[in-house]
């Protein structure tokens, strides 16, 4: 069984013992949250719309932290205007327990 689901403006295909990042999400570590559910299938029927928003799929926030540093180099030709920054992307790491049709 696996369901489609929205967290952070982006869907994500997930089955149950998952673990994905994801945005960072107002959260702390080791409580549960409730994903928005778009889609669920198994290996019988398919479930969209209304009668999927009554399903629930329940994730554990594992940890919280920040992704691989970017770096952001600007600059104007012949006129020595340069500019460095960098950018640290935070994300919260989950892990998916249950997936329940209503």
């Amino acid at each position: 069984m696996y369901a489609i689901v929205l967290t952070g403006g982006k869907q994500y295909k997930v089955t149950e013992g998952l673990v994905f990042e994801t945005e960072l999400m107002n959260a702390n570590e080791n409580e549960t949250v409730n994903l928005e559910v778009l889609m669920v299938a198994d290996e019988n029927n398919l479930v969209v719309g209304e009668e999927a928003k009554k399903a629930t799929v329940e994730a554990v926030v594992l940890q919280h932290g920040k992704g691989k540093k970017l770096n952001i180099f600007t600059y104007k030709a012949k006129k020595n205007i340069r500019k460095r920054q960098g950018h640290r992307q935070p994300f919260t790491k989950l892990k998916v327990a249950s997936i329940k049709l209503g």
